[in-house]
């Protein structure tokens, strides 16, 4: 029941932010950000593809195994850009987006309640480094460990679970980076933010598995701190006023 609430939740808030002007401003400004980080960072590497693909295997000047040669730069060139999408979120996420997702919140959660919560008024500059701060442990390190049990899973003949279960923690994670918004603004201890996390698995898991499909995910994530505040404000107040969810 959590998996399809936590799907519905991602969904809903989809909707209401291309609904929404000020909204769809900020999402599409955060996609084109990744986007745009994306397309530099694969440019710089496939730039020097030729040279990490002779540190790896010198070309063959055998006709009977070039044809192995072009398959391995093909997986090196495949394998590059999906390093460079990866670097690029995390980028993104931790020098711009968390303002943006925070702004959303703020947009949606007024649009609701017509009031903001917050713990206290705080300049951009410290609201940007707590920000940073929690950003860390939320994303940048569960990317990675998800990154490292792939990687562990093509070594082991455990590869295709481990495969799943790392795809799995990563929903999960880029899931709780947006649900922690609110709590993470009103100040709450990391532990407690933790505990919740851990008590609502199925929700999470349902809320971030759509951010596994190509393409869609870039798209999704730009408006998933809209989806994520409902969530809050309805578990908070027991309900959402139903204007929210069709103006």
């Amino acid at each position: 029941m959590g998996f399809i609430k936590g799907m519905g939740y991602n969904l809903r808030g989809f909707f209401l932010g291309i609904k929404t002007p000020r909204l769809l401003l900020w999402g599409l400004l955060r996609f084109m950000v990744v986007v745009l980080l994306t397309m530099v960072a694969a440019g710089l590497i496939f730039a020097y593809h030729r040279e990490m693909l002779e540190i790896i295997w010198t070309k063959p000047t055998s006709h009977w195994i070039l044809w192995l040669w072009v398959v391995v730069s093909w997986i090196l060139s495949l394998a590059l850009f999906g390093l460079s999408a990866i670097f690029a979120y995390l980028v993104s996420q931790i020098f711009f987006s968390v303002l943006i997702m925070d702004h959303m919140s703020r947009i949606t959660e007024r649009l609701v309640t017509d009031r903001i919560e917050a713990s206290e008024n705080i300049s951009i500059f410290r609201l940007f480094v707590y920000l940073v701060k929690q950003e860390i442990p939320r994303t940048t390190i569960p990317v990675l460990l998800a990154l490292l049990l792939l990687l562990l899973g093509w070594l082991t003949p455990l590869g295709p679970f481990i495969a799943i279960l790392s795809s799995g923690i990563a929903a999960i994670f880029l899931a709780w980076d947006n649900t922690d918004l609110i709590p993470a603004r009103r100040m709450d201890p990391f532990a407690t933010r933790f505990r919740f996390l851990l008590g609502t698995l199925p929700f999470h898991l349902g809320f971030g598995i759509l951010f596994l499909i190509p393409g869609l995910n870039l798209l999704l994530l730009s408006f998933a701190p809209v989806g994520a505040t409902l969530y809050h404000l309805e578990k908070d107040t027991g309900s959402l006023p139903p204007n929210t969810l069709t103006s």
